[in-house]
Parts: C-alpha cells; structure tokens; sequence
C-alpha cells in the first residue's frame, strides 16, 4: 500500500519573475474574486499590473522569493522522516501545483491531503480542494483522496502556538505586554455569506488563550485583529492598525494567527510594514512571534493529523 501526504497551501513566488504569476493566478481565482470568468481575468490583469511593482520590490526585500518555500520545504522533510511516508508540498498559485505533483503519483493507492489553513475558508482551504479535485480528474487517478477541514483546536498545534510566543518573550515578563493575534482579513461579505474563517480564527485564539494559561503565560491584555486589508469594501474588523492604537501599553507582541507557515504578510507587512506604523505610535517594543513552521510540536501535530485520517 503505497500512502502520500500532500500539504496544501497558497504558494509564493519562488524567484522575481513568478511575482506576476502568483498575483495573477491568485486574482484570477473564483474563490476570491466572486464575478463571471471574463471579467475575473480583467480584474486579475489591472490588480496585477497595478501591484506587480510594490510586490516586487517586497519580495526583493525579503531575498528575491517568498519565505513560505523554504519554510514548507523543511516542514515537508521532517514530517516525512517522522513518518516514513512521502509528503509533498501542493501550491495554490506557483508551483509545484496540483496537477504537476500528482502526476508523479499515479502509482500511489492513497492520498491524504491536509492543508496548511488550520481554518476554513472558501478563500484558501475550499480553493485549494477545488484545484486538488481537478486536477484529480483530469489526471484519471484511482487513488482515493482523503482530506480534512480544520484542526484549529489541536492540542500540540496550540502548544506550537505558545513555544513560538514564548521565543518572542524571551526572559522579559509576559505581563509587561499586550499580545496581539493577527489574522489574515476577509472581506466582511463573504462571512456574511457564511464563510467559517472567522468562526475558526475566534475559536483558535480562545484555544490559544487557554494553552497559554496552561503554560503559566499571563499577558497584560490579549487580543485579536486583522492585517492584509486591500480594496474598497469593508473588511471585518478590528483592523490591526486601530487595535494598535488602542492599546495601553506600548509593548506588543503579534502572533500571526491565521498562518502556520510564515510568508511575507508576516516577514514583510508584520515586521516591517507594520514596525514602522507602531514606532509612529510610539511604542517602544514591537515584536514578531514566528509561526509554527517546521516546529516539532507542529510536525506531531500533522503527524497525528495523518494518523487520525487513516482511522
């Protein structure tokens, strides 16, 4: 019985010249931009041609590709020593896609798909199952594909939470801060729709708070925003800058908590974007916590994840 694990997420530029690739097959997909396919692709090209540059100049700063290749890489490797078994990293919107890798395994007689999205979304974790699928079909593949949705409540993914956390505290005292949970925003229509991310993001941050309490960390306040707003329509809310502003103290730690692997809405809008925002604010100690990466506690987690999949 030969068993594969495929970790599925949205993907980044691997090099400067797929910046125009991952914007435009990231626009130009259904789940995010909700209009008949002609008018999508139109959208698509004037968002792309109107952001290639700034995002290019982003990834620049961060060494010329996303962090979220390498990241998954090292996360892939480790799982894979862990459990025998082969895993491959499945991208979005650059390669390696859907189709490329499942190619290589037609001879393969189980597939076991988790994403990287401890939440639901029909925005991440819904469109990628979209693109698996077809592929799927396309390719004519036997083998049966296995998924699941969510596991934001997982007891070691939490506690991967609570190390990376407590790395960005290092020896100061938890009550000195305020810790913010950041979380990728949505437009406020498509939760109005009935989309479960920020259900999930809500429910992941009380589980959070909870190992947090568990690990004797008390911070002088918690809460919870969202970072990446772009457009004209009302994103939900609060929005990480307004929280921000509203905090007493001017120490803050963020953790990103809508990612499992760090990317540049993390290594790039987190630590330099919003740094800046918050020395125009005046605070006087603004850190970053990681994501869990390729962090033992995380690796456990897919471990047992896969696990409980087989039955």
């Amino acid at each position: 019985m030969r068993r594969a694990i495929l970790l599925l997420n949205m993907g980044g530029p691997n090099n400067l010249d797929e910046v125009e690739v991952f914007l435009t097959n990231m626009f130009n997909d259904k789940r995010i931009i909700a209009a008949p396919k002609p008018i999508r692709a139109m959208i698509a090209k004037f968002i792309t041609w109107k952001r290639k540059d700034e995002a290019k100049a982003n990834y620049a700063h961060l060494g010329g590709k996303s962090p979220i290749i390498a990241h998954t890489q090292n996360l892939v490797s480790k799982l894979s020593a862990s459990l025998g078994v082969n895993v491959e990293m499945v991208m979005r919107y650059t390669p390696p896609y859907a189709h490329d890798v499942l190619k290589r395994l037609r001879d393969f007689d189980e597939i076991y798909a988790i994403p990287l999205y401890p939440h639901f979304s029909s925005t991440t974790t819904l469109s990628s199952f979209d693109d698996l699928y077809k592929a799927h079909k396309e390719l004519g593949l036997k083998a049966k594909i296995k998924t699941i949705d969510k596991y934001y409540a997982d007891r070691d993914y939490n506690n991967a939470i609570v190390t990376r956390i407590r790395e960005a505290l290092g020896v100061d005292k938890p009550e000195d801060f305020e810790l913010v949970f950041s979380a990728h925003g949505l437009p406020k229509k498509i939760i109005e729709k009935g989309d479960l991310y920020q259900k999930h993001i809500r429910a992941n941050v009380y589980h959070a708070r909870r190992a947090l309490l568990e690990a004797g960390l008390h911070f002088h306040k918690t809460h919870l925003a969202y970072q990446s707003r772009l457009g004209p329509l009302e994103w939900i809310r609060p929005y990480l800058e307004d929280k921000l502003k509203a905090l007493q103290k001017k120490k803050v730690i963020i953790y990103p908590i809508a990612f499992t692997v760090d990317n540049s809405e993390t290594e790039f809008e987190l630590e330099v974007e919003y740094r800046e925002k918050a020395e125009e604010m005046g605070f006087s100690d603004y850190r970053v916590a990681k994501a869990p990466n390729d962090h033992d506690y995380f690796v456990k987690s897919l471990g047992e994840i896969y696990k409980e999949m087989r039955g």
